[in-house]
This record gives structure tokens, sequence and C-alpha cells, in this order.
């Protein structure tokens, strides 16, 4: 296969449009039921407004480091969409994912004469699902947006992980914590194991669904328990107690201050899906990688891409990144999608005390964003708008200096394109 036949691929698939969507799982049920891709898959299906990715890598790497082959769908991708199906840990080739989709268009045909055509994201979840369940003795898959309605709750793979639950995509989700809580709370299947890191009214809720699947919870905060001591940009030593298990100095090397939740969350999955010992949780925590979160991508300036897109991930974005720099100038590249709030995010960025702010438009959402130069009004003194996002980088960069710091934030899309740009610097060996 050519790489001109995996674009040609993609841009079938993207026929519905990137940024379509139609809620509901009987399209994705009926299609894994006529492929009998999922039957007997086993794993963990991870929902909640933040950390789902991070939670479902560390995850991933401890099954991997236990032995089993695991398959890993994430999402979005960053760069490629290549990066949404992984097994133990590579991405499917280019050529793979086109032989996969060539195998699945006449089931999509078939079930489009019942149920209409599938979406985007339907047909990379059932693409995903079936090339995946033949290699991977154990699946671990990230919602896509909220859960009752996405296309990932057609799979029961035992266990439901969910992480936290903050207001996002409240034009889907609804206006309230409760709101959003029912829809996330809505994987948890009949006698699933549950884990969850949720708080509040959001728990109850969590608990209330769990007890109407007759399904077991573990909850962090109760029922599992996580330390951890900060070792700078090098990330955490923690330690995780649940039922059964207990692990001691554990390295992490994910930095943020929310990330040892997120690790604890995967330890108490990994057990909860079955034997464990302690080496397994051991290498498969020190060997995670999960780009976009806080990563270092180059120095002098040094600077840091984080995929956060919401409120409260920009909060917590901003609050660890502030521990870490301490009192280093800071200069903030800043887009978001058009979908999202800028009374609500601009603020955050406030929060984080930058010098100056650099408002750019991620090229890759292109016609779903918003306009930087309205940005930079709105958010007044110490903006500059540059809707080009390398311009925007290398502005950023000069207002740094050699000694200080640029956060790219606002959008996975935008955090995508950072790290694109970033490869041709490193594979120079330029800092």
């Amino acid at each position: 296969m050519t790489a001109s036949s995996y674009e040609e691929t993609l841009a079938y698939i993207s026929k519905m449009g990137r940024f379509g969507m139609k809620f509901g799982t009987e399209r994705t049920r009926a299609l894994l039921d006529a492929l009998g891709a999922d039957r007997g898959l086993r794993g963990a299906l991870i929902a909640g407004t933040n950390g789902k990715g991070s939670t479902g890598a560390c995850l991933a790497a401890i099954l991997q480091a236990a032995g089993h082959h695991v398959g890993f769908m994430p999402k979005p991708h960053l760069i490629s969409y290549t990066e949404r199906i992984e097994v133990d840990g590579a991405p499917i080739s280019e050529a793979d994912f086109v032989a996969e989709f060539e195998k699945l268009r006449p089931t999509l045909d078939s079930v489009a004469e019942r149920l209409g055509p599938a979406t985007e994201f339907e047909m990379l979840t059932v693409l995903a699902v079936a090339y995946l369940a033949p290699r991977a003795d154990l699946l671990v898959c990230e919602v896509g947006l909220g859960g009752r309605l996405d296309a990932t709750n057609a799979l029961d793979l035992g266990l439901a992980v969910i992480t936290n639950i903050d207001l996002d995509h409240q034009k889907y989700l609804g206006d309230t914590i409760e709101q959003i809580a029912e829809e996330k709370a809505a994987i948890i299947k009949p006698r699933n194991k549950v884990v969850t890191g949720c708080e509040g009214v959001a728990l109850s809720i969590v608990e209330q669904h769990a007890a109407q699947a007759d399904a077991q919870i573990w909850r962090l905060g109760h029922e599992v328990l996580v330390t951890s001591r900060a070792r700078g940009w090098d990330g955490h030593l923690i330690d995780v107690t649940g039922p059964g298990f207990e692990h001691r100095g554990l390295m992490l090397p994910l930095v943020g201050d929310y990330q040892p939740a997120n690790a604890a969350l995967a330890v108490a999955g990994a057990h909860a899906l079955g034997e464990i010992d302690d080496a397994a949780v051991r290498h498969g925590l020190a060997s995670t990688i999960w780009p976009g979160r806080l990563q270092v991508i180059s120095m002098q300036p040094r600077v840091i891409v984080d995929g956060g897109h919401n409120r409260a991930a920009l909060m917590r974005a901003g609050q660890s990144l502030r521990r870490l720099i301490d009192g280093e100038r800071l200069v903030v590249v800043f887009g978001m999608l058009s979908e999202r709030d800028p009374a609500q995010l601009l603020p955050m960025v406030r929060t984080m005390s930058p010098a100056a702010v650099v408002f750019t438009e991620p090229a890759s959402a292109a016609g779903h964003v918003i306009e930087a130069a309205s940005l930079a009004r709105t958010y007044g003194k110490g903006a500059e708008a540059r809707p080009h996002a390398g311009e925007a980088l290398a502005r950023a960069r000069e207002l740094a200096g050699a000694d200080g710091n640029v956060l790219v934030c606002g959008s996975l899309y935008l955090a995508g394109e950072a790290l694109a740009l970033s490869r041709p610097r490193m594979e120079r060996g330029v800092g």
C-alpha cells in the first residue's frame, strides 16, 4: 500500500466530516455483530473529563509488562490517525490501516442500507476493534465523548474506569456535574468491575450506577489509596494500595501533579483485570510514555506542550507548571476550538501569570477554531495574534528568551501541530 492510498482512505472516512456527530451505539453494535469482532474481548473502557489517556497509557503499559498482548485505543490522535490503534505500544502501519478498512467496506455498506452511513468515529472504532481483536488478549479503550451515546459504549470489556468528572462538552453532555456524571457512568455494564477517581455528587452517581448494575466498585481515596513525592521534571515516586495489593516506591515518569491519581487508577484497574505482580506494575509505570501532557519538546527556551483543553485541565496544568518553573519567565501559545467558551478558558491562562500570550489557530481544525485576533482582543494586555502555529511558536520563543519557558496549550490539535513542528528540530539535534 502507498502513502497516497492511506490519504485516500482517510479522505473517504472523513466524508461525514471530522467534527460531524451522530450519537448512539446502534450502528457500531450492528457493525461489530456483523463482523463478530468483539466476541469474548476483555479489557477496560475508560471515561472521564480528564486523565483518560494518561490512565489508559499507564494501564496498557502495566498489562504489557505482565506479559499480555495489549490493544490500546486512545483518542484523539496528536499527529497521525494511526496513533488511535496500537498493539503492544506500536501504532498500526498505514498499509495495515488501509487493508483493514478495505476488509470493513462491505460490512459498512450493508449496515448503511439499514441504519444509515456510519460516522467517521464509528468507522474508526470498528476498524480498531476488528484489527486489534485477533492480535490482543486485552483491550484498553478510551471513550470519545461522554459515555452513554459514545460509539465505544457498544463494547462491554468487563472493567469500567471513570477518572473524574468536571464541566466539559456541555453542549452535548449537559450543564451540570450531575448530568455529565449520568452520561459517563452509563459505560458501566451489568456485573462489571468499576474503578473511579470521582468525588462528591459525581461519585454518588457512579456508585448508583454500579449498584444498579451489580458491579463491584473501587474508589480512589476509599478502597484505593495513593501517596506521591514529586521529582520535578522526572515525574513522581508513588505508593499505591488497594484490595489485596500494595506497591511502594513506584517510579512514574509523567509530569503533572494530577498524574499520580491517574496512575493509581491504572494500577487498580490492572489488578481488577487479574493477577498482576509487583514487577509488572513497577516496570509498566516506569516505561509509560504519554505525549502531549506537560511534555518538554525542546530547550533554550524550554518548550512544553500540553493538550489540556477544558477549564479543569488548564487549571491543573498551570498549577503544576508554575511549581516546576517557579518564578521563571513564561510565555503561552494558545489556540482553541469554537465549541468551547473563551470566558471559561482565558481566565485559566491568566492564572498562569504569563509574561505574554501568543494566540494562534490550529490548522488541523480549520473552520472550527476561534480566530487568534479575536482571542487576543478579548484577553487584552500582553496578547498577540499569530494565526500560523509555526509563527506563533517562533514568536513565543523570541519573547521567552533562552532562559525562559513556552507553554503550548488550549487544544489537542495545537499540541499535535507543535509536536510535528518539533520533529525536524529534534532530528537535527537542535534544542
